[in-house]
């Protein structure tokens, strides 16, 4: 892509700290977004859910089933139905974002999937992997989860430790390249469809073919990022693992 993302150097003179503008932009749309969506489900509740009450009673029963029938026993696990909720929420509508259209001003695109930014992906797979350590201590106790790293043999332990940081990475690797690399094609055949008439009238069905396909994509990443959440978590709290 031959765009340029706003980029802002150096926050508060510390060499290190950039953020890209358009990303911070992005999440706090989709953060608005998401909370319209439980707000206007959640203002009229029913006995008999109807509308859009009833696609969110869905989504509940779907991440409940996520929790307690995949990766742990309800009673542990019905805590982080929140967490898991917000999670394939958030996510699903980041991912999705920039399938829908992609804004750009001069060279610099402001309007994209949030989730197409490896900052944010890691940062949310690094959050993830410490809510799994918080709450092992919290639900074990310290004494009890450090036992875990070098069970059933301590030989194990820098192997254990190796596997907090490759979780951590591909966790968030793996949500970043698969929306990234959507971005990318779907750009392509924008660029394509308007070098001319015919070329636009030949990559038209394509588009359209990649964007169902691209929502498609977000809707699975952002169910396979808050199921491997819950096992992830589940390793942490159970006490079978």
């Amino acid at each position: 892509m031959d765009h340029e993302s706003p980029m802002l150097y150096d926050l508060w003179g510390i060499p290190w700290l950039d953020f890209n503008l358009a990303t911070v932009l992005m999440t706090f749309i989709t953060c608005v977004i998401v909370f319209f969506i439980c707000f206007f489900a959640s203002r009229r509740l029913q006995m008999k859910p109807k509308g859009f009450q009833n696609f969110m009673e869905w989504i509940i029963d779907f991440v409940k089933g996520i929790i307690g029938g995949d990766t742990m026993d309800w009673k542990t696990g019905k805590v982080f139905l929140p967490l898991g909720l917000t999670l394939i929420v958030f996510l699903f509508i980041s991912n999705i974002l920039g399938v829908i259209t992609m804004v750009t001003f001069g060279h610099t695109l402001w309007w994209k999937s949030p989730t197409s930014d490896a900052t944010l992906t890691l940062s949310l797979s690094t959050m993830v992997i410490l809510l799994t350590h918080y709450y092992g201590i919290k639900v074990k106790g310290f004494k009890e989860y450090t036992k875990d790293y070098v069970r059933p043999v301590p030989f194990l332990l820098p192997f254990k430790i190796i596997e907090e940081f490759t979780n951590t990475l591909t966790l968030g690797l793996r949500l970043f390249g698969n929306i990234f690399a959507g971005e990318i094609l779907l750009s392509l055949i924008t660029k394509m469809a308007m070098i001319a008439i015919p070329a636009f009238a030949f990559s038209i069905i394509p588009m359209l073919a990649w964007q169902g396909f691209s929502l498609f994509i977000g809707a699975i990443q952002a169910f396979i990022f808050t199921m491997l959440t819950m096992v992830y978590m589940s390793h942490k709290v159970s006490s079978d693992h």
